[in-house]
């Protein structure tokens, strides 16, 4: 029995992962797989390595931070694609249906926006990152290949939210 302030559309934990059981894995979700096990692989290695040898591989720090960005970009990506991306509902699901739908546009708008704006300058900051041939501290390569992702995979946010958005405005 649902309590009465809960809303319409509200769906336990385990009803939401029989929804997507059966559903094909979108990209995200499996670059997200391919991102995940290099990190496990580097970092397994980086173990064996310094089990072995008293050393460590510690340049490789810089590969596991940019695959850690690149696996928060397609999580939320994944999120969004899903209608799934984080939300504190508590007032807005005591609003009228009419404020809902206006609260659930200006999300929409506020995240498109936002991620907007991180493709935008970091696409900027990558652009200088070549344009000035900045390399990586660590291992000396440039810089770019670790900051090129992050507009890009902005930019795919931006696409998924309007995907949702037509879906729900369907």
């Amino acid at each position: 029995m649902k309590p009465d302030h809960a809303p319409e559309n509200t769906h336990t934990a385990d009803e939401l992962l029989l929804t997507h059981a059966d559903a094909p894995l979108t990209i995200e979700q499996r670059l997200t797989g391919v991102a995940m096990l290099l990190i496990v692989l580097i970092s397994l290695g980086n173990v064996i390595v310094r089990y072995l040898t008293a050393q460590s591989f510690a340049a490789t720090e810089e590969f596991s931070i940019a695959l850690l960005i690149i696996l928060a970009f397609l999580g939320s990506s994944t999120a969004i694609a899903f209608d799934r991306h984080i939300r504190v509902t508590f007032f807005i699901d005591k609003l009228p249906p009419r404020w809902q739908a206006a609260a659930d546009w200006l999300s929409f708008a506020v995240t498109a926006g936002l991620f907007g704006f991180i493709a935008f300058y970091a696409g900027h900051l990558a652009w200088d990152n070549y344009r000035f041939e900045e390399t990586s501290p660590a291992l000396g390569v440039p810089q770019w290949w670790y900051s090129v992702w992050m507009p890009i995979l902005a930019v795919v946010i931006v696409l998924r939210l309007i995907a949702t958005r037509l879906r729900k405005d369907r």
